[in-house]
């Protein structure tokens, strides 16, 4: 891929080369990669490229929210399904030579290396498509790799998740509203979910699944909300064709229910960061300023991959229009309020 202001050739060294077997000499140079394809990603590859920046975005193919067949709370595509949303996304970067997207590629290794040109990154690739360059060489990065998530240990709970189990009460409860709901999780803010999830509905009950997530202060404080605490193990749920209808106890107990949340693990995508000194926060996330600049000059985060605030596309996709426009007046020298 090359510039309107074609950068100078940058040769990975020998020593790179032994550490990334993913690298090469005759690495592609952009102005900007992309490692991640969600809203995030997308929103910034597409401001990007109106800035006439040569970008490269690299797109696994396996978004978190794969499994969600609607897609709530984004202006003008209310109920969208999530794939669909990257489909029409994708059709509006092809309108822009200066924009590629690598699709089934990961970022393998990101690795500092400045070289002339201004020449700071090098994105060692693995590509499962043919025509996957094997590394690409950029001034700036955009990290937008969002979560991996880790759902509470029961059997069948994923042929409900993403169509009458949900994780976001922001996305979803709307559709729930004012049916009896479960929630289910074994984190230590399981209680303060409990109170959002109940704007919608007064008739919750906070399955622990046998775990200690809320003490007995919260659960006095549920309570006397009307929110039940069920302490017992979780043997599996029961329902049919994605409607789900009763948690099922291990000592044989059903508790019936019409939908319900679930509170998984989260976890950052970030192992090709290994071999940079990053600022992260307690849970693993990058630390950015209120502009998506981490600690490292050159190096950006957008989206759920910084420190994650409300986990909702509409959110991602500003904050890669943000991180973009800042990315933009950075690469010229421009300093803003932003």
């Amino acid at each position: 891929m090359t510039d309107r202001n074609p950068l100078p050739r940058h040769d990975v060294s020998p020593a790179a080369a032994d550490r990334d077997r993913g690298t090469a000499a005759d690495s592609t140079e952009v102005d900007v990669v992309i490692v991640g394809g969600g809203p995030a990603g997308l929103s910034a590859a597409l401001n990007l490229g109106r800035a006439r920046a040569s970008v490269v975005l690299v797109d696994a193919g396996r978004p978190r929210n794969a499994a969600t067949l609607r897609s709530h709370g984004f202006l003008t595509r209310d109920g969208v399904s999530p794939l669909e949303l990257r489909k029409l996304a994708r059709a509006e970067l092809a309108a822009y030579p200066n924009v590629r997207v690598l699709d089934r590629t990961v970022a393998s290794a990101l690795i500092e290396q400045p070289g002339e040109g201004g020449l700071r990154f090098i994105a060692a690739l693995h590509g499962r498509r043919a025509g996957t360059p094997p590394a690409v060489a950029a001034r700036s990065v955009l990290i937008a790799t969002g979560l991996r998530e880790t759902l509470p240990d029961i059997p069948s709970l994923r042929a409900f998740y993403g169509m009458t189990m949900f994780s976001c009460a922001a996305c979803d409860a709307w559709e729930l509203q004012d049916r009896p709901l479960a929630l289910i999780g074994e984190t230590s803010d399981l209680a303060a979910r409990a109170r959002l999830i109940a704007r919608w509905t007064d008739r919750l009950t906070v399955f622990t699944n046998g775990s200690e997530a809320v003490d007995t202060v919260e659960e006095a404080e549920l309570a006397a909300s009307g929110i039940v605490v069920e302490r017992r193990v979780i043997d599996d749920l029961e329902g049919d064709k994605g409607a789900v209808s009763a948690v099922r106890l291990a000592d044989g107990t059903r508790i019936a229910i019409d939908g319900g949340f679930v509170r998984p693990q989260w976890h950052p995508v970030l192992d090709f960061l290994g071999g940079i000194d990053l600022e992260r926060d307690r849970f693993g996330n990058l630390v950015t300023d209120r502009s998506g600049r981490t600690s490292v000059p050159g190096l950006y985060a957008a989206g759920d991959a910084a420190s994650p605030g409300p986990q909702q596309l509409i959110v991602a996709a500003g904050q890669g229009a943000r991180s973009a426009a800042v990315l933009v007046h950075d690469l010229v020298g421009v300093r803003t309020a932003h």
